[in-house]
């Protein structure tokens, strides 16, 4: 190989390194915004009242401040981190009402992650109140593992874990704990 034949070939090399060095650029802020974006909610809300009917009647009516919707995820859900009031309908058309500082409905299972100050209260004026609690939404099933305190006609019953219907029908206290109180 010749001189000149070398002396192309490094140049080359070399102009081909500068180019190369001096075309990047930096693109850390744009890098940072491709996961921004696609954790993004598809939709938000402000102030909604949703109503839930089948067959012309009424079901569920929700409200919440606010809402987002990440229903493009691959396990999609809605977000309320403002809260929810939540108030569900029995066939006879008697509502209970569920409160939580914060909730999430999973598309999916048809739970729902409630917590915060959650209560729940029924027609019959009986009232569950706890930090965490889920609504199985297709079996009407509300339970917990948190503690909880339950108000029943003339009881007033604390403890750590609870599964019911959400009429409190047919209920299961794991560890119930403290003294009962019967309320005249």
């Amino acid at each position: 190989m010749t001189v000149y034949t070398r002396y192309i070939i490094n140049s080359m090399v070399v102009a081909l390194a500068a180019t190369m060095l001096f075309s990047c650029k930096n693109n850390f802020n744009e890098v940072q915004q491709i996961g921004v974006l696609q954790n993004a909610p598809i939709g938000e809300a402000d102030t909604i009242h949703l109503k839930h009917t089948d067959s012309s009647k009424l079901i569920a009516d929700l409200k919440s401040p606010k809402m987002f919707d990440y229903s493009n995820r691959p396990f999609g859900y809605s977000e309320f981190p403002k809260g929810i009031e939540l108030t569900i309908f029995d066939k006879e058309g008697n509502p209970s009402k569920i409160f939580a500082d914060y909730a999430i409905s999973y598309l999916n299972t048809d739970l729902i992650d409630l917590r915060g100050n959650v209560l729940l209260a029924t027609y019959t004026k009986d009232s569950l109140f706890t930090t965490q609690m889920y609504y199985d939404q297709k079996n009407e099933w509300v339970f917990t593992n948190e503690d909880y305190r339950l108000k029943k006609g003339y009881t007033d019953i604390s403890g750590r874990g609870f599964d019911s219907s959400r009429n409190f029908k047919t209920y299961e206290m794991h560890e119930p704990s403290g003294p009962i109180e019967f309320n005249n």
